[in-house]
């Protein structure tokens, strides 16, 4: 059975920092591209940065220069590290796995991903 439980979500001061863990169990981790979505109340879920399994990464033009993604095959761990947090960037953060060999895989598109955690809140206060 495959699981992905995300940890590390919480309240910041605008400015401030926190740290996302995606810890995946179940599956063989390193086959995998990683994605980090988020959801804001009313909004629908959008893409935040992705990590292949190359270790390639991409991220959302409103995060660019402040998230940064990282995986630890060993650990069978996704991080998002997230600095000079902005009250936008309030949402439930999920990260996901898609498998790497499908070929229709987008890491912008959440539609290619199959597998998915149970999110973490993160709440920026201005």
């Amino acid at each position: 059975q495959v699981q992905l439980v995300e940890s590390g979500g919480g309240l910041v001061q605008a400015g401030g920092s926190l740290s996302l863990s995606c810890a995946a169990s179940g599956l063989t981790f390193r086959n995998y591209n990683m994605g980090w979505f988020r959801q804001a109340p009313g909004k629908e879920r959008e893409f935040v940065a992705a990590i292949r399994s190359s270790g390639s990464t991409a991220s959302a033009d409103s995060v660019k220069g402040r998230f940064t993604i990282s995986r630890d095959n060993a650990k069978n761990t996704v991080y998002l590290q997230m600095n000079s947090l902005k009250p936008e960037d309030t949402a439930v953060y999920y990260c996901a796995a898609g498998l790497a060999l499908y070929s229709a895989y987008d890491r912008r598109n959440a539609h290619t991903y199959g597998y998915w955690g149970q999110g973490t809140q993160v709440t920026v206060s201005s």
